[in-house]
């Protein structure tokens, strides 16, 4: 079974969901998938918004090998993406080696503001943390304590693994930053990383055609299940 937990933001609730659906019709492989909702963790995750977060998610996502028992692999991913491939690609990735792999993207935003107006912030490692295919077991350092306690740039740096070298490569296929990597028809998993085209200002972005056919088919699949 792939695990897969996706952050659950309450201003993106039909792109989390088109998202589910995007990985459910393209892959070859039993998928579990459970949002990474902050109304369900109240009891182990407690911690202020930052006036810096972007996303009701952006440090619960930690969180996630915990919520896998931290056993086995799990993929977690932000909200605002679109799957174009089969994740059993994703999920054959895995290296025993490493405690965590992503997308190591070289990414310096330019802009100082990105969807509804939350401020874009710059670090080392930016955009690293969204998406990530976790060695649960390796990952104990990601108590909810600690998810409560650390700054954001120590969790979103990797400051809690012993080392840069149990951070493995993915390759950039598995996280396409739309607006800032270059156009690729090829792209596994599109990220709508600045804003999407659910926002009135992001209709004509790259792939935004292919998110509204994907919403569509979704809707469309929805509406025949009440029948």
């Amino acid at each position: 079974m792939i695990k897969v937990f996706i952050g659950y933001d309450n201003a993106e609730v039909v792109a989390a969901s088109v998202l589910a659906h995007s990985i459910n019709v393209n892959a070859s492989e039993p998928v579990a998938i459970a949002p990474v909702m902050l109304s369900q963790l109240g009891r182990v995750f407690d911690r202020p918004r930052n006036e810096l977060q972007s996303t009701e998610f952006s440090f619960s996502r930690f969180l996630t090998p915990w919520l896998a028992g931290y056993e086995g692999w799990a993929v977690f991913m932000d909200c605002d993406m679109i799957m174009r491939a089969d994740i059993a690609e994703l999920w054959k990735l895995r290296d025993e080696r490493y405690a965590v792999q992503v997308v190591k993207h070289v990414h310096v935003p330019k802009e100082e503001t990105k969807f509804l107006g939350q401020v874009q912030t710059k670090y080392e490692k930016k955009n690293w943390s969204s998406v990530m295919l976790m060695n649960c077991a390796k990952c104990r350092a990601l108590t909810p304590e600690f998810v409560n306690t650390a700054t954001g740039l120590e969790l979103h740096q990797f400051k809690w693994l012993a080392g840069d070298d149990l951070i493995g490569a993915l390759p950039g296929r598995w996280n396409h930053l739309v607006g800032y990597d270059a156009p690729d028809p090829g792209a596994a998993l599109v990220h709508f990383t600045i804003g999407g085209p659910w926002f009135d200002e992001y209709r004509d972005c790259e792939f935004a055609a292919e998110w509204f056919a994907a919403r569509d088919a979704m809707l469309t699949a929805r509406g025949k299940a009440r029948k």
